[in-house]
Parts: C-alpha cells; sequence; structure tokens
C-alpha cells in the first residue's frame, strides 16, 4: 500500500490524474466529466462493464471520479481501464429515465438556448403544482428516496466483491454478527419500543400544552374529564408514566447494545487472535508483531464500539422517521414539506462524507500503526538507543511520524465538523420554518391548533438525532476500514492442519536433509542442495559462518519455513507430511535469545507442559542447572521475571529455557546458538546439563564456539550458502588441518 501511495502523486495518464490510492479504492481527476452529467453517468457504465471493477461514482460538479476495484489492481491497471472506458463512454448509448441518448464527447458545448427555454418552460408547466403542499411533499420525497436509494447502494457497492446480486446479509457488519444476530434484533426492538415512547412522550407535552391554551382537551373532556386542572392532572400522569417507561426501555436497550458490542469484541477477537496464532512464520513477520497488536486491540475494539453505540442510535433515527412522516402527512400535509426538507440534503452530505472519509481514515490508520511499531521499536531497544546516544534522533522520528499522523487526522476530523454542522444547519432551519409555516397556517385557519399542537414537539426530536447522523457515518467509515484491516489479517494463510499422526514415544530422533535447497523471500538461496544426517541418540554439531545456513536448518526441522525443494526427514518421514503438533511436540528448540513471559520462574519453566507438578518443574530446573540460582532468590520460583526476563541475566533466561526444553522431554532437541552470549561459566554448567540431559536422545547444536561442541559425535562446518565444507568428529577435523582446525586454533588460542 504504502508504495501505491507514493506513487500516486507522480502518476500521470493522458487527459486526468491519480489523485488518492489506498487498496481497493482510487480517485481520479477526469476534466472531461466536469460541469457535464451526462458523460459522468457514460463513464460510469462504461467502467463498470470492465473486469475487476466493482463499482464507480463519477461527479460532474467536481469532475473526480471514484473507482473501487479488486485489491489485486494497481494504479497502471485501473488508469489504463480509466482510459479504455473514457473512450468508450464518447460512442456508448446512455439511458436515462427510459430514453437511450448518445454520451455527449469530451469537448461538447454547454447546453444551448433552446435546452434553457425547455427547463424555463418545465418550470412554469410545474409551478401550480409546486404550490400545492401535498406536490411539495411529493416531490421531496421522491428526490430524498432517489438520493437516499443511491447512498445506500453507494454504501453496499465496496462490499459486493463476488456477485452484483449480493444482498444485505453479505455486509461485512452483518457477517461479523455471526450468532449473535438475534441479541442484535432484540437490542433494536427494545430501542424501537423506547423511540415510540419518547414520541408518544411528546405528544403528551404538546397536549398539556393545547390545555393551558385553550383551557380543554377535546379527547379527555369526551372521556368525561372535563376541567382544566383535571386535564392537566391526567396528561401529566400519563407524561410521568411514558417518562418512566421511556427510562426503564432506554436502559435496557443500552444494556443490550453494550452487551453486544462487548461479545461481538469478544468473538472477534478470539477469532482473530486463534487465526493470528496459527499464521506462517513469514508472514507474521512481514506484517510487523506490533501491527498485528494493533489490529487486535484498537481495530476489534472499534467493532464493538460501533454495535454498542452508533448501531443503536441508526435504529433510533430510522423509528423516528418512520413515525414522524406519516405523523405529519395524517395531521398535518400542509407543513410536512417543510418539515422533510433537510433530508436529500442530508443524504447528499452523508454521501460525500462517505467518499472523502474513506481514504482519510485508510492514510490515518496507516499512520498509527507506523507510529505504534516505532515507539514499541524504541523502547524495546532502549540498550540499543542509549548506547548509539541515538535519543535525538529517536525523538525527532517520532515527531516526523505524529506530525504525519496528526494531518492525516486533522483532514479527518475537518470533514467530520464540516459534516456535522452542515447537517445541523439544515436541520435548524427546517425545526424554524416548521414552526414558522405551521404558526401562520394556525393564525389564518388553514391548520387547526388542535392538530399542530402534538407536532410541535416531534420536529426536535428528529432534529437531534439527524444531529448525530455525522458522528453515526464518521463511526461507520471508521468502523469499516478496522473491518477491512481484520479481514486482511484473516485473509493471511495459516500453517496446514492435516498431516500423518506422529507418536512422540515412538520417535527415535534421526534427522536427515536430502538435497533441500531454501532462500528467503527476495534473498539469495541459504541453503543449496544441502544434505546431512544426524544419528538417532548421537550429538551432532553444526557450525559455519554467519549466513551459512545454521539457524534455517533448525527452522526448516521445526517447520517456522518450508523448503524449497528437497526433504527434511524424522526417522525417515518427511516433517512436511506430519502432524505440525505432533512434529514440534517431539523436537525441544532453544534459540539464542529465548522468550520468557512477564510471569514467575515457575510459570516459565512450565509453559508449554501445563499440567507440570511444582516437583516436576524443580527436577527440570535442578537437570539445567538452574535450581541454585533460583533458590537464591527471594521468592524463589515465583519471582516475577518482566518482560522479555529482563530482571534476569541472559545466561540465568538460558538455563530457565533449557529448564523448559527439559520438562518437554522430547526425544530430538534442537540449540540454536544457545551459548554464545553466555560467559564461560554458564557454558560450563549448560554443558554438564546436556551431558545429563542428552543421554538416549538426538541432540543438534548449532554453535559459534567450537568448544560447545568438541564432545560431538559428528560435526557438519557449513560455507556460506549451506554447502557442507567439512565434517567428522573434532579430532579428526583439527587433524585435517582445514578450515575447522583454523577456527580452533584461532578460538582456543584467544582462549588461552
Amino acid at each position: 500500500m504504502t508504495q501505491l501511495l507514493d506513487a500516486a502523486p507522480t502518476t500521470r495518464l493522458t487527459g486526468f490524474r491519480v489523485r488518492s490510492v489506498v487498496p481497493g479504492r482510487q480517485r481520479w481527476d477526469v476534466p472531461r466529466v466536469r460541469g457535464n452529467p451526462r458523460a459522468a453517468r457514460a463513464l460510469e457504465a462504461a467502467l463498470l462493464r470492465l473486469p475487476g471493477i466493482t463499482g464507480v461514482q463519477a461527479s460532474p460538479a467536481t469532475g473526480r471520479v471514484l473507482v473501487l476495484h479488486d485489491r489485486e489492481l494497481g494504479v497502471t491497471e485501473v488508469g489504463a481501464a480509466l482510459r479504455d472506458a473514457v473512450a468508450a463512454s464518447a460512442t456508448a448509448p446512455l439511458v436515462v429515465e427510459g430514453r437511450t441518448t448518445t454520451a455527449p464527447p469530451a469537448t461538447a458545448p454547454p447546453a444551448t438556448a433552446p435546452h434553457t427555454t425547455g427547463s424555463a418552460v418545465a418550470l412554469r408547466r410545474g409551478g401550480a403544482a409546486l404550490r400545492r403542499p401535498l406536490a411539495l411533499v411529493g416531490l421531496l420525497t421522491g428526490v430524498s428516496s432517489a438520493v437516499l436509494r443511491r447512498a445506500w447502494r453507494a454504501l453496499l457497492r465496496p462490499l459486493r466483491r463476488t456477485a452484483p446480486g449480493t444482498r444485505l446479509s453479505a455486509h461485512p457488519l452483518v457477517r461479523v454478527l455471526g450468532r449473535r444476530r438475534s441479541a442484535l434484533a432484540v437490542a433494536a426492538a427494545l430501542t424501537a419500543a423506547c423511540q415510540l415512547a419518547e414520541l408518544g412522550l411528546g405528544l403528551f407535552l404538546g397536549w398539556i400544552l393545547l390545555v393551558l391554551i385553550k383551557g380543554e382537551h377535546a379527547p379527555l373532556t369526551a372521556l368525561g374529564i372535563a376541567s382544566g386542572p383535571a386535564q392537566l392532572l391526567a396528561l401529566a400522569a400519563g407524561a410521568a408514566v411514558t417518562c418512566g417507561v421511556v427510562v426503564a426501555l432506554s436502559a435496557a436497550s443500552g444494556a443490550r447494545w453494550r452487551e453486544l458490542g462487548q461479545g461481538v469484541q469478544r468473538d472477534q477477537r478470539a477469532r482473530l487472535h486463534r487465526h493470528a496464532q496459527h499464521l506462517q512464520m513469514r508472514h507474521l513477520q512481514r506484517e510487523r508483531p506490533t501491527r498485528v497488536a494493533g489490529v487486535l486491540a484498537d481495530d476489534v475494539d472499534q467493532l464493538g464500539a460501533f454495535f454498542s453505540g452508533p448501531a443503536g442510535e441508526v435504529v433510533q433515527l430510522a423509528t423516528s422517521a418512520v413515525i414522524l412522516v406519516p405523523s405529519f402527512l395524517l395531521l398535518a400535509p400542509g407543513i410536512a414539506w417543510i418539515a422533510f426538507l433537510p433530508l436529500p440534503f442530508v443524504a447528499v452530505l452523508s454521501l460525500r462524507q462517505r467518499d472523502r472519509a474513506a481514504a482519510d481514515y485508510a492514510d490515518a490508520g496507516e499512520q498509527a500503526a507506523l507510529l505504534r511499531s516505532r515507539l514499541s521499536a524504541s523502547l524495546e531497544a532502549a540498550a540499543t538507543v542509549k548506547g548509539a546516544c541515538a535519543e535525538d534522533h529517536e525523538a525527532e522520528l517520532v515527531d516526523r511520524l505524529e506530525l504525519a499522523g496528526a494531518d492525516a487526522a486533522t483532514r479527518t476530523q475537518l470533514h467530520t465538523v464540516r459534516f456535522g454542522e452542515g447537517i445541523r444547519a439544515w436541520t435548524t432551519c427546517s425545526m424554524a420554518g416548521t414552526l414558522l409555516v405551521g404558526g401562520l397556517k394556525v393564525l389564518d385557519g388553514t391548520l387547526a391548533f388542535e392538530r399542530f399542537s402534538p407536532l410541535i414537539g416531534l420536529p426536535q426530536q428528529m432534529v437531534m438525532r439527524l444531529t448525530r447522523l455525522g458522528p453515526i457515518v464518521d463511526q461507520y467509515q471508521r468502523t469499516l476500514a478496522a473491518h477491512d484491516r481484520v479481514e486482511h489479517l484473516m485473509s493471511l494463510p495459516a500453517e496446514p492442519t492435516g498431516g500423518r499422526a506422529l507418536a512422540r514415544e515412538r520417535v527415535k530422533g534421526a534427522i536427515a536433509l536430502d538435497r533441500v535447497s531454501f532462500s528467503y523471500d527476495g534473498r539469495p538461496r541459504v541453503l543449496d542442495r544441502l544434505s546431512l544426517r544426524a544419528a538417532s541418540g548421537k550429538v551432532t554439531g553444526i557450525v559455519g559462518a554467519t549466513g551459512s545456513g545454521k539457524t534455517t536448518i533448525a527452522k526448516l526441522l521445526m517447520r517456522f519455513q518450508d523448503a524449497d525443494s528437497g526433504r527434511v526427514l524424522l526417522d525417515g518421514q518427511d516433517v512436511c507430511g506430519l502432524r505440525l503438533p505432533d512434529l514440534r511436540a517431539s523436537i525441544g528448540f532453544v534459540s539464542q535469545d529465548p522468550f520468557l513471559f512477564d510471569g514467575t520462574i515457575a510459570d516459565n519453566i512450565r509453559y508449554g507442559t501445563f499440567s507440570a507438578t511444582d516437583e516436576q518443574v524443580r527436577a527440570a530446573a535442578r537437570t539445567a542447572e538452574a535450581h541454585s540460582f533460583v533458590q537464591s532468590l527471594p521468592l524463589g520460583y515465583d519471582t516475577v521475571v518482566g518482560e522479555h526476563g529482563a530482571s534476569l541475566s541472559g545466561g540465568q533466561r538460558q538455563r530457565i529455557a533449557l529448564a523448559r526444553t527439559v520438562l518437554k522431554n522430547p526425544p530430538v532437541v534442537v540449540l540454536d546458538e544457545a551459548t554464545s552470549a553466555v560467559d564461560n561459566e554458564t557454558e560450563a554448567a549448560i554443558q554438564r546439563a546436556l551431558a545429563t540431559f542428552a543421554k538416549g536422545r538426538t541432540l543438534i547444536v548449532i554453535a559459534h564456539r567450537l568448544s560447545t561442541i568438541r564432545h560431538a559425535d559428528h560435526i557438519y562446518v557449513l560455507d556460506a550458502g549451506g554447502v557442507v565444507a567439512e565434517q567428522g568428529a573434532h579430532e579428526d577435523l583439527v587433524a585435517s588441518g582445514g578450515r575447522y582446525a583454523s577456527l580452533w586454533e584461532l578460538q582456543a588460542g584467544a582462549k588461552g
């Protein structure tokens, strides 16, 4: 995505240019459609016929074209499609309201006088109809319906990634609900009932005003409540009861919505975290752990927050519209048009806000992820930063990232504020106009005050709901952006789950690499047709220069990576055909920098063998030469080690990691540079532990220090490219006078 964004400002194609690029969405400037609605519609129709294009919006007002497309398409492909569509739309027939016309050419002149005259005649003919209130209501309702229908289709269009006939049930936010759709129905029903009660409360207040002004309310008089005080008392009691119902329903619906939002968070986080735990290592490293953590925390929270709040407000707004529109049409059709006036304008503002916010939120999310990643890295690498005296450099870098994120957030907030204030202006004018027009009709006798009075308080409720439309659309955009990031993470391939079962107690531990080749993405080959064997129950040492593929062998054996060609065999079976949990349960792996969780020492030793007893934990620590130093700590095995084991030394962390492997008791153990960063005393302790633990099991020791593997049964010396340069026992290799002998002489001399 970064490459596309970087390329966007400089990309130019004939007659138009790209403005912004995010995965699945691009916005272009196309002068041909500016001021030319027919050309805009023809361009939309032409683009939608092209493969990979899922949606198009061409604005004749600004000359901008929003193209929604498959994520695989880049700027070049979309630009080519746009160029073809521009050429095709110049002659393509265009259907407008049942008539087939031809789209005007790019240089079509402005409308001529006959067209202007025709429009004027149409306006004069419609003038008489527009003077009638019901005609105004019909006109506004039709316009509102058309705009809202287009808005609804526009909201769904990016989400129809498969067939054009995708229904609402395929909307990603509906799919997010999963098994909680019934909970959504209950919460929506309670919210609708609460909104009906609020509208009823508004009616009671209007009737109270009527009694105060006219001294009576005819329906109550017909029921036998004749006096003004009695009617006021009855209406006040009805209002109090209705208010209690509103409070109860509001509390119940709020609790349901919050429960729904929290349930969505739990479901999505559990689903996403389980998938992230099984991601292939190369994808997990490429996505960066901090970014994955941000999706698990922030984006999943955003999904739950939408259902906790804005979703309920949508139901409130819809219920208000369903009740108020018939109420005005039945009781006061003459003022209904002024009450409905904001609807088409609000819908248009919502469409514009949706288009603007999509790219803004994607940009803001990317900047936030970069900032979070850098903050985490600078804190974790505190020793490196301080050692390089790079505190000021890190501060300046974070300031630049913060500024870029602030710019993206400011653009988003500016559009949101303009949207909200625009809606507020329209709805306020509508409320004032309703009071003015209705009041004038009451004064001239064309509208009975008894009908107008109950409606006085209702527009205010609708107005208050409409002012929330801006934040609702804002949260909707944030939620869609968060959902895209969640689904991107879910789309990454997980590790395979199938394969043959492998009983750990039957594993003998014979390891073989048969002509194995491997390279990391975009890099030269690390291993080139490498073949080597580790005998069952023996100690095999592997040494070599940096970059010779020693650690890669361990990764292939654990299936953290898979070979490009060749086979990695365990007891003659290709590890790619075995069940991963069985394979990894049979192999103990201790890396150069073992990871300790922020918990107690006992918890870290027990990790992976969670059912182990305290005595088994202590026995494993004794074997790993860790028991003595653990016992010297004030809290012993209950000592909390801190993040990454920060409160322990490197040698202590290594021995705890080794104790974890001892407790696991696998038939095969791989030590990857496990003693490279420890002192001689710790190395001696680890070697004593290994001498005891290695009996009866296969041990592969990848080492930089030759003293670590001098007692190995067989040693492989790797050259660059994963080629075996020498092999044999320690004494034989020293006697041969080759590379191993030179390294031994160098290290032994340095040691001496």
